[in-house]
């Protein structure tokens, strides 16, 4: 796994030289007023969980696993209907709330999906530890092969092709064609981007 100290000033340098594809521009500002409207979902969660999770991590997060569908699990968009199928498996490991046999709430699940992550506990959201902590809940397949994450740079110049179209499987040809995290950081927290 990669370690922060290692990659964290990349980070930082990266976000700070990011260019916006202009084509990706109407669907980025799309994606932002869609994880904007579930904004109290995400500000439930956060202070479920002691507040200290910024909600646009968790409404990005929602948004890169399943498109902000409510009735998915936050881990990886399998419906909430029973744990997770696909990988992290077997998620959440408690029952649901309103008993066994019954669905998950979106509230549970993507507190489960934050703590396991131990996300709740961390004390700093710098630019550099949220975008390393983006990579990590999708995972660092991307480091080993040399490229930077479409799951952050997509829609960005930093990034152009080379994807994992499922769990394990990478296509270095594919082109990802979902906006990157990164992107919706600075639609979601730049007052200047005229978004929020």
């Amino acid at each position: 796994m990669a370690k922060l100290k290692e990659i964290s000033d990349k980070y930082q340098d990266l976000y700070n030289r990011m260019v916006f594809r202009p084509e990706i521009m109407k669907d980025a500002e799309a994606a932002a007023r869609l994880i904007l409207k579930g904004k109290a979902n995400y500000d439930r969660v956060s202070e479920k969980l002691g507040g200290k999770i910024p909600w646009y991590f968790i409404g990005i997060t929602h948004y890169m696993e399943c498109s902000c569908n409510f009735s998915r699990h936050l881990h990886n968009g399998d419906p909430l209907t029973k744990k997770t199928i696909r990988v992290p498996a077997g998620r959440p490991k408690a029952d649901p709330w309103n008993g066994s046999g019954k669905p998950y709430t979106f509230i549970e699940s993507a507190m489960d999906a934050l703590t396991m992550k131990g996300f709740h506990v961390q004390k700093s959201w710098d630019i550099n530890l949220t975008l390393y902590r983006l990579e990590k809940y999708n995972g660092f397949g991307y480091i080993r092969r040399g490229i930077y994450t479409p799951y952050l740079w997509s829609g960005t110049t930093h990034y152009t092709k080379g994807k994992f179209i499922k769990d394990g499987v990478y296509d270095s040809n594919a082109i990802s064609s979902q906006i990157g995290a990164a992107v919706l950081i600075r639609l979601l927290t730049d007052k200047t981007m005229n978004v929020v």
